[in-house]
């Protein structure tokens, strides 16, 4: 039997595959609180699925689009772009949708590295970011994302002879599964670093509309400078619980965009028509309701029940400001691992171990609030009955 490519032997899909097959063997025997994998448990607004039934019955629509999509998706891009940031962009030039961040993210190495550049890429980081990059045969260059440093990259610590060789560099804030944040200032530090060093910047904003207690995350397109350097993913998977749709975008600098359409145009189509008309009324709406959208407050519910509920537990865990996940540091005695498979095993709580996104991720689990109120609360409980919180492998 041929073996299959070397590329596969650096993507980190083991450990998500074997805590799901631990959470169905756990599965047979206790109630199980699924925890792990950050896929919206909601459905789109109603309207939103009318606008795609009523799409899917129109003449044309089962055809074949154009992978930069639809003029008419494109420019409701572009205005909603204006309204929530204030970044213009030219429709046609300077946004590209995709099926995905992650198909664009992973089509993007192969656009602008050949084999043996260097990428840098956050430490943790969601695993498309360096499997992406090791997929197109460029090397990923680990940028430690700690605690000390407020979970951002410690730009003067990556040495010249390293920014010299590579091609870009990855960021994601608001952050998965850290779910740190980032200031406009900060972006405009990678601004300077960025054309010092002659680096694309790739910026990953999929939770820009998952804040909480008042918090705007800002684009990097905000950044001055930032459109000369660098380009934006976004994604209607998170913000407009549409993550089955398959639909998201890439804004900024054109010649950044070029080459990753040239990939597109030879890799697949465009989305389904229905679904780019989804997605205008989803943005169209945001707009004219000046943004308030459900999301941010359901999931700022979750955050707040669960972590209340933990720190009755013993459990205390930083409030984020961002996103669908909560990054927990496990108690002292326990590798990441060790605490997410006890934690399973004693209480049915499923979590990631946080080293399953990079070396730095080790000591955390991260937690995704994808269960109701009420779910979180038991799960709390069911760890504070159990008593992990006050014992450590050592002591087992």
């Amino acid at each position: 039997m041929r073996k299959p490519s070397q590329r596969l032997q650096h993507l980190s899909a083991a450990i998500f595959s074997q805590m799901a097959q631990r959470k169905r063997a756990v599965a047979q025997t206790r109630t199980v609180y699924d925890l792990s994998i950050g896929s919206p448990d909601q459905a789109p607004d109603q309207e939103l699925l009318d606008v795609l039934v009523q799409a899917a019955r129109e003449p044309g629509a089962f055809g074949y689009a154009l992978s930069e999509g639809t003029a008419a998706f494109r420019a409701e891009v572009a205005r909603w772009y204006e309204f929530r940031f204030g970044v213009e962009l030219d429709a046609d030039t300077e946004v590209h949708s995709l099926m995905g961040s992650q198909d664009g993210l992973a089509h993007f190495a192969l656009a602008w590295t050949d084999p043996g550049d260097l990428v840098l890429v956050p430490d943790p980081g969601y695993p498309i970011y360096a499997g992406g990059v090791q997929l197109a045969g460029a090397v990923p260059y680990p940028m430690p994302l700690t605690a000390d440093n407020g979970f951002l990259p410690d730009l003067q610590a990556i040495p010249d002879s390293v920014a010299a060789r590579a091609r870009f560099m990855i960021l994601n804030y608001p952050n998965n599964p850290v779910s740190a944040v980032a200031t406009l200032s900060f972006f405009e530090e990678v601004v300077a670093f960025a054309k010092r060093h002659d680096i694309i910047v790739v910026h990953d904003l999929a939770y820009s509309e998952m804040a909480f207690d008042g918090y705007k995350p800002p684009s990097f397109l905000q950044a001055p400078g930032a459109k000369e350097v660098g380009i934006e993913f976004n994604s209607f998977s998170k913000s407009f619980n549409m993550a089955g749709c398959r639909i998201a975008y890439v804004v900024g600098n054109a010649e950044i965009i070029k080459p990753l359409a040239v990939v597109k145009s030879n890799v697949d189509y465009g989305v389904f028509l229905p679904v780019q008309q989804m997605a205008i009324a989803a943005l169209r709406k945001d707009r004219l309701t000046g943004g308030e959208n459900s999301v941010a407050a359901l999931y700022q519910e979750r955050r707040d029940a669960l972590l209340a509920a933990l720190a009755e537990a013993g459990w205390k865990i930083d409030p984020p400001k961002a996103t669908m996940f909560v990054w927990a540091p496990v108690p002292e005695g326990w590798t990441s691992q060790q605490f997410a498979f006890r934690l399973l095993e004693e209480t049915g709580v499923v979590v990631i171990p946080g080293d399953a996104f990079g070396a730095q991720g080790e000591g955390y689990v991260r937690i995704a609030l994808v269960q109701p109120p009420e779910l979180l609360v038991e799960a709390a409980r069911e760890i504070a009955r159990s008593g992990i919180l006050q014992r450590n492998q050592k002591q087992e």
